[in-house]
């Protein structure tokens, strides 16, 4: 089976799947406080092409205003029902239909945006020659960002210079070592860390 083809598949069968849940995610967020029930950021995708990148909004209307970055566990930004949303990772699920437009796989390296992007150098630029993903390793290896990101004196510096380069080295190496199999278990292992209520990346 092509990735294409079992990334329309999954998306198809998950939305309709969870289209009860997602309605009612849908009205949580709009009712617990002010804003769209969407938020969409520009990311970089293949081939170096910016795209919208679709999220449940998990924070008080102009809250990106304060970083790109969410630090801690408790950011004051994030709204009570977006620390759910993002415990669970169910403010990804709206990317079900970013992989059905195609900007997206299932599995892939997780987008980054453009500020982040510039700074890649030659060989790390290779991430951005496949399509970028909703999970992969690298956002399993650190479910616990934001709390590393808490815990650094200087969060920013610490994501550019600690965290950055070990996500773009295992997204190299999943370039070069993937398939249907190894898909199939990051979606497995993704799974079981949301169901365990772990933090993942961005």
């Amino acid at each position: 089976m092509s990735k294409r083809i079992f990334d329309v598949l999954f998306a198809f069968i998950s939305i309709l799947a969870l289209s009860p849940f997602l309605i009612a995610t849908a009205l949580i967020v709009s009712f617990s406080s002010k804003g769209p029930v969407l938020y969409i950021q520009s990311r970089v995708g293949r081939n170096n092409n910016d795209f919208g990148l679709w999220k449940f909004r998990t924070m008080y209307v102009n809250g990106r205003s304060g970083g790109l970055l969410t630090i801690g566990d408790r950011d004051p930004r994030i709204t009570k029902i977006g620390y759910w949303l993002r415990k669970y990772k169910i403010d990804e699920l709206p990317q079900l239909f970013n992989v059905l437009k195609g900007d997206m796989s299932v599995v892939g390296p997780r987008p980054e945006v453009r500020k982040y992007v510039e700074m890649y150098d030659t060989t790390q630029q290779r991430v951005l020659s496949v399509k970028p993903g909703i999970t992969d390793w690298a956002s399993i290896q650190f479910r616990d960002e934001s709390e590393l990101l808490g815990r650094a004196d200087d969060p920013e510096h610490f994501y550019i210079t600690e965290i950055i380069p070990v996500k773009l080295q295992s997204n190299l190496e999943y370039i070069d070592h993937h398939d249907f199999f190894v898909d199939l278990r990051i979606i497995v292992f993704t799974i079981r860390k949301v169901l365990l209520g772990r933090h993942t990346s961005n």
